[in-house]
């Protein structure tokens, strides 16, 4: 019974999220008002011209009244139409209602008053009323396949597991509603070495086998408490812990977990042996929003790795969310300061696997030598407000190295570089850039500027005036991640852009089903259809590969013909292009 509570619940919570991400597409209540007065002011318009004798003057043309009635009764069609585009269910309803009573009474004027004038309007309200349930049941069939969509977004596709953006949907409900519970960060200690020795196909097999301890556990509520398991990425996963009666249930479910990675397995004959760094943080208690949790547990977990103590679960704390943020903010500002901000750049394909050019990726190492996570160092440069002056450093450096290869050897590649929403509204963005061109040689059409399609919406004026004065300099512009947001593409009309980048939680599911084919597809129909090239990241799979081919998608990034590259690497890539 435990596991039909728990499924069932977590499926009605995102059913519910999606249907509320649908509902503010919709028009508000008022609207469905406001449209209806419209309506019943154009009928009564209608029948007040239709039943006319006067005539409209106009200069020296007299033209009967009752010549106005055919365009007052398309008017009020096209009132009950929008009812059903931009109202859904209750404008459809609506526009049954006022539609079906307004035939009756058109007949009467017709057949009781003889008002024959209005007979079209019978024939008119009739084929509108066909109208409106075609165009409301093609609707529904739309929002289906889209929520069809979302629901394989929302699932791993190697373990079978909720994934980073269903657990995420869940935090968000809960925060919302005010929910007491646990948010449990899992991270398998030393995976990459299973990965190195066994190999990438064994590795895989060993995170299917731990996530289906995980769901055993939570789907038959062997923990006591109601627990959502999703997989993050690689070998991290995340756990959310509800319906417990103190701290020390919480801690006992975690060591349900934790017992059940400890446990051997063994695969194929081969004995594997891991343990994980566990990190928890307790809502509202340990923080009040999603974020600040999520980065609660994540610091604990991070600690205990540091220390690698036999305890391996340790709570958040405010002790620990300082000294974390402290540690890495004193890493961010000592390599801005000795300048020891690094990029590697990874390939861009064409279908016949020919050069496109290289995304430039910002990479930091601590004084060991040990690398960051962009993870950490990237929120940790935008909290301390220098995120600008990486993204510079960046630019600088990647333009340098490509603009010394363009003199070299004429090479035609194009260098991407991203640009955070804060550095490319600095009011010196412009001249940032013209001088990056100027001192590294690279030529305007080969320097393109990635922005994310979030901030279409968010400072859309400010954004499009940039972005056009970048244009004239001759510098491509890309939107990066397409697809993860709520925009529309028809924001796209208003900028001024070349290339679109299809994110790679869509290529991830693309092969999965028809449905999600067909809407890579669609994107990048529309796409063309809008003159943009269509980039398509996270390509990682033969398949994946033949699918894009088909459906004519432009250009491939991905770790299936290039990782990220360090300088020498790139540079024989191009030679040998």
């Amino acid at each position: 019974m435990k596991k039909d509570k728990t499924t069932g619940e977590e499926n009605r919570i995102l059913e519910k999220t999606l249907s509320s991400l649908e509902a503010r597409r919709q028009a508000p209540g008022y609207v469905v008002i406001l449209l209806l007065l419209l309506y019943f002011i154009a009928s009564l318009t209608v029948s007040t011209a239709a039943s006319s004798h006067t005539d409209f003057v106009l200069g020296d043309i007299r033209i009967p009244l009752y010549t106005f009635a055919g365009i007052f009764s398309a008017l009020s069609n096209l009132c009950i139409i929008f009812l059903v585009i931009f109202c859904g269910k209750a404008g459809f309803i609506a526009s049954l209602i006022v539609m079906t009573i307004q035939i009756p009474m058109i007949m009467v004027g017709v057949f009781v008053k003889g008002n024959y004038t209005s007979l079209p309007g019978i024939f008119i309200d009739i084929l509108t009323i066909f109208a409106v349930i075609v165009i409301f049941y093609n609707k529904k069939k739309l929002e289906k396949y889209q929520l069809r969509l979302h629901e394989q977004a929302t699932t791993d596709t190697l373990t079978g597991l909720p994934n980073g953006f269903a657990g995420t949907e869940l935090l968000n409900e809960l925060v919302r509603h005010n929910k007491p519970f646990a948010a449990v960060s899992i991270d398998i200690n030393d995976f990459k070495s299973i990965n190195d020795t066994m190999g990438f196909n064994m590795g895989n097999k060993v995170l299917v086998a731990l996530a289906e301890r995980f769901k055993d556990i939570a789907d038959r509520g062997l923990s006591g408490t109601l627990d959502f398991i999703s997989r993050i990425n690689g070998d991290e996963f995340s756990l959310i812990i509800r319906d417990y009666n103190s701290d020390q249930e919480i801690e006992k479910t975690i060591r349900k977990y934790e017992a059940a990675i400890t446990e051997k397995i063994t695969i194929e004959g081969y004995d594997f042996f891991v343990n994980a760094s566990i990190g928890y943080a307790i809502f509202p208690y340990d923080a009040a929003d999603r974020d600040s949790l999520i980065s609660g547990s994540v610091a604990a977990m991070r600690e205990i790795k540091r220390i690698s103590g036999s305890n391996r679960i340790l709570r958040f704390s405010s002790e620990l969310k300082a000294a974390d943020h402290l540690s890495i903010d004193n890493k961010v500002r000592e390599a801005l300061e000795n300048d020891t901000i690094f990029f590697c750049l990874q390939p861009q394909f064409d279908m016949s696997h020919h050069l496109r050019g290289f995304e430039a990726l910002a990479r930091l190492r601590d004084r060991d030598g040990n690398v960051i996570s962009p993870v950490e160092f990237i929120p940790a440069a935008e909290r301390l407000g220098v995120i600008d002056s990486l993204d510079l450093a960046v630019y600088k450096k990647s333009a340098a190295f490509l603009g010394d290869l363009v003199r070299k050897t004429g090479t035609k590649a194009v260098l991407s570089v991203n640009a955070s929403v804060k550095h490319l509204m600095k009011s010196n963005f412009i001249d940032e850039i013209r001088e990056l061109l100027e001192n590294s040689g690279l030529p305007a059409d080969q320097l393109e500027i990635e922005i994310t399609e979030s901030l279409l919406i968010e400072s859309a004026e400010k954004a499009s005036r940039i972005l056009r004065e970048l244009k004239e300099m001759g510098i491509r512009i890309a939107i990066d991640d397409f697809g993860t947001g709520y925009s529309s593409l028809s924001y796209l009309n208003t900028f001024p852009s070349d290339t679109l980048k299809i994110d790679k939680s869509f290529i991830d599911k693309m092969n999965s089903g028809v449905s999600s084919q067909r809407y890579v597809e669609a994107i990048i129909s529309l796409a063309h259809v809008m003159e943009f090239e269509v980039i398509a990241e996270g390509v990682e799979t033969d398949d994946q590969l033949e699918t894009l081919r088909r459906i004519h998608c432009d250009k491939i990034q991905g770790f299936l013909w290039g990782r990220p590259l360090p300088q020498e690497e790139a540079e024989r890539l191009v030679m040998n292009q």
